[in-house]
């Protein structure tokens, strides 16, 4: 799912095309696309775009008196732009926004089509997707404290939490936890003074980053590589890989469809996190530290 550095490129591309230009027609190939009834289609075009700006993970764009366009890509939802009145793609493609210097076209990779277009009119209905999570670029150690000391969860779930942080997912709550030396396992309300503040310091750092890296990469170009998975990353996506600080192979644990990747040496002082569904069916015989894990493999089948 694209996060707050790729959802700021996008962003900055877009700003850069349609601001000031009107949105002319919408044409939507996929009608399970839209969630909304109202404001119809046909009331929102042919106005002017005001701003386009970053909603936690969703992307606004704001029209003139007060009508908002949000989009959420989710996991495979991605944007590309394309000369006007471009055809919409026929697997892939969800729809088309048509300004007047070009068409932005909705694709998602996939069976499962998760991406969402509301259409609302009046910051009221905008507000009501804001998840309330603390925008850490913008934010002070103290705030950034107060959210993360709310609730008593692992430090992934709070980061990807979008009631505590905005704009955090997957995969660069790996890259910060791996930047400031913590477990992901770890409990919040268990974090000492310096280690939140070494937090608070990796987030901003990471997240920025990244943030100039994509923006340089992106250049006048409109972002055509959003992935989860990128060069440069220290853990995740490198399951198995050496880890840049210490050499020691990238462990993960899997659940549903996501997984967490971490340094044994660097996060959990060489402890191995239980991977649910493998630590349950070799059960006493789960490796515990990253000696033991070596040595499990090298066992003889």
């Amino acid at each position: 799912m694209p996060e707050l550095p790729d959802i700021t490129v996008y962003v900055h591309a877009l700003g850069t095309r349609i601001i000031g230009t009107r949105l002319t027609a919408i044409r939507l190939k996929s009608p399970f696309l839209l969630r909304t009834v109202a404001p119809p289609i046909t009331e929102v075009a042919r106005r002017e775009v005001t701003e386009v700006r970053r909603l936690g993970k969703r992307i606004v764009l704001g029209l003139e008196e007060r009508y908002h366009i949000v989009l959420h890509l989710m996991v495979a939802g991605r944007l590309q732009w394309r000369p006007v009145g471009a055809p919409v793609p026929n697997k892939v493609g969800l729809a088309a926004f048509d300004f007047e210097g070009g068409s932005l076209v909705l694709v998602e990779a996939g069976a499962k089509k998760r991406a969402a277009l509301h259409l609302v009119h009046g910051d009221d209905a905008l507000a009501a997707f804001d998840r309330g999570g603390l925008e850490v670029m913008s934010a002070d150690l103290a705030a950034f404290t107060a959210a993360l000391r709310r609730e008593n969860h692992t430090l992934k779930r709070c980061l990807t939490d979008p009631r505590l942080f905005a704009g955090i997912g997957n995969s660069y709550s790996d890259e910060i936890l791996h930047h400031a030396k913590l477990s992901p396992a770890k409990l919040s309300q268990g974090l000492g003074a310096k280690e939140i503040e070494a937090l608070f310091a990796s987030t901003r750092t990471v997240l920025g980053e990244w943030t100039e890296r994509l923006l340089a990469n992106a250049g006048d170009d409109f972002p055509a590589k959003v992935t989860a998975f990128r060069d440069g990353m220290a853990v995740h996506g490198r399951y198995n890989l050496p880890c840049p600080a210490c050499a020691t192979k990238v462990q993960r644990v899997r659940y549903a469809d996501n997984e967490t990747n971490y340094c044994p040496t660097c996060q959990t002082g060489g402890k191995l996190l239980a991977d649910r569904s493998l630590s349950r069916l070799l059960k006493t015989d789960w490796p515990r530290t990253i000696e033991e894990l070596e040595a499990f493999k090298a066992r003889d089948p």
